[in-house]
């Protein structure tokens, strides 16, 4: 066996031997920054350390690892990562592609093309829209509004990419109010600022108010360039905006509708719950998460576009030193920022293969069922569930009404983390101080819920 084949060898046992750990080992890391710091601090070496004596010290640092990829945590809209797609992935590492056309990896570019078409089928997204592999719902929000700044102005008679936007018409950009915050960070990134953006109010739900939406869009002559955002699934509640509704306003006004569906995008993907993306085929760009409902490694994103011209010519670009121009679509380097990424597809294809339809149809409604379990549970305990429970989304208030203590509930939070059991998170909504709980694990069990939700009452409780 030679080094770099011992050394996979040793990388790969480690990492079976941590995952295989998560269901019985306390969420939280067990050293913080500055306790695991140490492990990684001192100079730069002036010469080399074996390889083998490299990966040993990195191991060395697990005290500072998150059980995140475990059944119990709860803290984020993240998954854990499912075995194909762990393993799908390590070999990409091992291969070192890079995913930029199909001269440099044919076999890269093939795994993105046809996961890309799975997903549109289970998605409800076009057959003819465009799809990017990028790093997250950052990634995927830029990309689609990229996307529809090139097209909204190029209609308005500027070329934004040779001209860009000193001198250019100004675009409306519309966003519900409690859009997530990548949303901001996009429009920063692409020039507009966030000044600019028109705020439409949401509804007790959190989703956006669509009779505002009309009475906003009003506001300004139909022949203006716009933009409207549009949400599935918000980050506090999991409530989704109207998407036929929305669309079907925007279009009406020749605005192009891009939706932030980070999470909420896979509801579409099971019968029980595709009715609350009803409406998503209609419109312009869409962006969703891997490395949540599809549980694969960080870091995946996808970015889909209606029209696959809007997206290549805001990303791609030519050198004279490139080959390899696509014949049958545009490459897997034209619809994304980056040209040097790795080979993200083959874990999604690992995954999507893993699954199959009905397995990621069972996924999603397994997590919701598994939410509104942690919600009852909590409510017969004693505390307030604030949002009604329609995807996997729960908000837990643990005051009592009159006496708010914005600093407890945080009390609360730092204690169930610290006690092991499960790990979430906090969030402010509407002025309260809530808990907030995330459920999108493959590995999540109704044993891991109760367990979760017996360490938080007796939290609440004082008794832990």
């Amino acid at each position: 066996m030679d080094d770099l084949t011992e050394l996979l060898h040793t990388v790969a046992d480690e990492a079976g031997r941590f995952r295989a750990g998560l269901p019985e080992r306390p969420v939280a890391p067990r050293a913080d920054l500055a306790g695991v710091l140490p492990a990684f601090e001192g100079p730069l070496p002036d010469h080399g350390v074996p390889a083998g004596q490299v990966i040993a010290d990195l191991i060395g640092a697990g005290p500072g690892l998150m059980g995140s990829a475990g059944p119990r945590f709860f803290g984020f809209v993240v998954g854990g990562a499912l075995p194909a797609a762990t393993a799908a992935d390590m070999l990409a590492t091992g291969w070192d592609q890079a995913a930029f056309n199909a001269v440099l990896s044919p076999a890269a570019a093939a795994a993105e093309r046809v996961a890309g078409g799975w997903l549109k089928d289970l998605l409800g997204i076009p057959a003819g829209a465009s799809v990017g592999f990028v790093t997250g719902a950052q990634g995927g929000n830029t990309v689609g509004l990229a996307a529809a700044r090139q097209h909204v102005l190029a209609a308005a008679g500027w070329d934004v990419g040779a001209r860009g936007l000193t001198g250019a018409p100004r675009v409306r950009v519309l966003a519900g109010q409690e859009r997530h915050a990548t949303i901001d960070a996009s429009l920063r990134l692409l020039g507009f600022g966030t000044d600019g953006i028109e705020a439409v109010p949401a509804d007790r739900h959190g989703a956006m108010d669509m009779a505002a939406l009309a009475t906003i869009l009003a506001a300004d002559p139909a022949d203006t360039p716009l933009i409207v955002c549009l949400q599935a699934g918000n980050v506090n509640t999991g409530a989704f905006d109207d998407l036929r509704a929305g669309a079907e306003l925007a279009h009406a006004r020749g605005g192009w509708v891009h939706v932030d569906g980070a999470f909420g995008l896979w509801a579409g993907a099971s019968p029980r719950l595709r009715q609350l993306v009803d409406g998503v085929e209609l419109a312009d760009s869409w962006c969703a998460d891997g490395h949540k409902w599809l549980n694969v490694p960080y870091d995946s994103g996808f970015a889909f576009c209606s029209r696959p011209a809007a997206q290549a010519t805001a990303m791609s670009y030519s050198a004279s030193y490139l080959s390899g121009s696509e014949a049958i679509s545009y490459g897997p380097g034209d619809l994304v920022p980056e040209s040097s990424r790795r080979a993200r597809g083959f874990a999604v294809w690992a995954a999507l293969r893993e699954l199959g339809r009905d397995g990621v149809a069972d996924l999603v409604e397994r997590c919701c069922a598994l939410a509104r379990r942690f919600a009852d549970s909590l409510t017969e305990g004693g505390a307030t569930v604030v949002n009604e429970v329609v995807l996997n989304q729960v908000l837990v208030d643990v005051e009592h009404p009159g006496a708010a203590d914005p600093a407890r509930v945080d009390r609360i939070i730092d204690a169930v983390q610290r006690e092991g059991t499960c790990w979430l998170g906090g969030t402010t909504w509407r002025g309260r101080r809530l808990i907030r709980v995330s459920v999108s694990n493959y590995a999540t069990t109704e044993a891991d819920v109760d367990a979760s939700v017996a360490a938080v009452l007796r939290v609440i409780n004082g008794t832990a």
